[in-house]
């Protein structure tokens, strides 16, 4: 029997789980990364106990929770370092049944790459879809190498994915969400700190320790789409929020100009009508680009590459019109994959963006009541917050991922 193959174009978190969880399926995978190198953008990822066990599932979990903080106390506050609510750590992982995990996305890399063969993932090759197969045994990817033919095409490409524009030229993608984000890893600021995220008027700070001492920290404020800083994005930072409370200037002051990342956020507002198309499969950005307010971009792409692993069925090449209904050139089980993903994620998105517009309210009445109806809810019912992630980090994937029927690692 012929292994089948698969093309995941995107060398990113989501694009390299699927690479994984697809190997273990029994694909011959091959992750083509248009950079020269897969070197991720310096920044952390929090991953929540959602996230972890799909990685649990390809057996990678534990080594991620080896090389993560796991997040502690910490909380909401003011500019001004009032807190507006306190939360345990130990009472999420209670909750959900496993820690919140910080780790720098460059170490997640590692991981997922080390995790394949060499041969696995070829970077410096741009890829564009070319055929999605909707009619034949294989789709086209076509490439700065030559165009390859696959069982299955992975679309990995991101918030403005070139897949998903030839899948759905229609439909409208993604809209800016209305503000910028800033992200930096320093070096330790000096004097301890409690991690927490700060609200104000149209802006947020987040700093969060990593596991060799360095921080993260990551901020918001309301801009126009495009806008920069008229001299570099550290003076940005120390303009807005230089005058907050420590260890924020501390945080700004470890910085360098190159050092902090800025990106506006865009959304998927109107979600897509299906995640496949033909013999091709979109995941993470490229599906359904959401809002940070969560922390969960980047815990639902590796979900929906460890579920599409699961559906696209054990290592036997699929034959034309597999699916029950479906069209001649249909992998088993992409349908199956959207009936899925596709209204968990769009629940995701949109509470994303509720939270969202909390956190960027700007008007002096409407932050002072959303400041103290948060503090006065959290006294009232503690823990009332993590509410705010049921039915998100309590997530559990497949039980039946490998053909054997045994989840590797996961736990139950």
């Amino acid at each position: 029997m012929n292994q089948p193959r698969a093309v995941v174009i995107g060398g990113g978190i989501g694009g390299l789980t699927a690479a994984v969880a697809l190997r273990q399926r029994g694909w011959a995978v091959t992750v083509l990364e248009r950079a020269s190198a897969l070197t991720p953008v310096g920044a952390a990822i929090g991953l929540m106990p959602n996230a972890q066990r799909a990685l649990d599932v390809i057996g990678l979990g534990g080594r991620v929770r080896e090389l993560s903080a796991w997040q502690g106390a910490g909380g909401l506050r003011t500019p001004g370092g009032r807190w507006l609510n306190r939360m345990d750590g130990q009472a999420a992982a209670d909750r959900f049944g496993g820690p919140l995990v910080l780790l720098h996305r460059a170490t997640l890399i590692g991981i997922l790459r080390d995790a394949l063969p060499d041969d696995a993932v070829r970077t410096g090759v741009a890829a564009t879809l070319g055929d999605p197969g909707g009619d034949r045994r294989t789709a086209v990817v076509d490439t700065t190498e030559g165009a390859l033919e696959a069982e299955l095409v992975v679309a990995a490409d991101g918030i403005h994915s070139a897949a998903r524009r030839v899948l759905f030229p229609g439909h409208p993608g993604p809209a800016y969400a209305g503000y910028t984000t800033w992200r930096v890893v320093v070096p330790p600021p000096g004097r301890p700190f409690a991690p927490h995220e700060t609200w104000g008027r149209g802006r947020l700070w987040g700093t969060q320790p990593l596991k060799d001492g360095r921080v993260y920290a990551y901020a918001m404020a309301v801009r126009p789409a495009g806008a920069h800083a008229p001299d570099d994005e550290r003076a940005e930072l120390r303009r807005l929020f230089g005058d907050w409370h420590d260890p924020v200037p501390r945080v700004i002051k470890a910085a360098t100009a190159e050092g902090v990342l800025r990106h506006d956020v865009h959304e998927m507002r109107v979600p897509l009508p299906a995640y496949h198309r033909g013999r091709v499969a979109l995941i993470g950005d490229a599906a359904h680009a959401m809002q940070p307010t969560l922390a969960q971009g980047g815990n639902q792409a590796i979900e929906d590459a460890v579920v599409l692993a699961h559906h696209a069925g054990p290592g036997a090449a699929p034959g034309p019109g597999a699916d029950a209904g479906a069209g001649a050139g249909t992998v088993p089980g992409l349908a199956a994959y959207t009936a899925d993903r596709l209204p968990r994620t769009t629940a995701i998105v949109r509470q994303a963006r509720r939270t969202g517009r909390l956190a960027a309210a700007d008007g002096a009445v409407t932050v002072a009541l959303r400041d103290h109806l948060v503090a006065g809810v959290s006294r009232l019912v503690p823990g009332l917050v993590l509410r705010n992630f049921d039915g998100i980090a309590d997530w559990r994937p497949p039980r039946r991922t490998y053909a054997s029927g045994t989840p590797r690692g996961q736990r139950g």
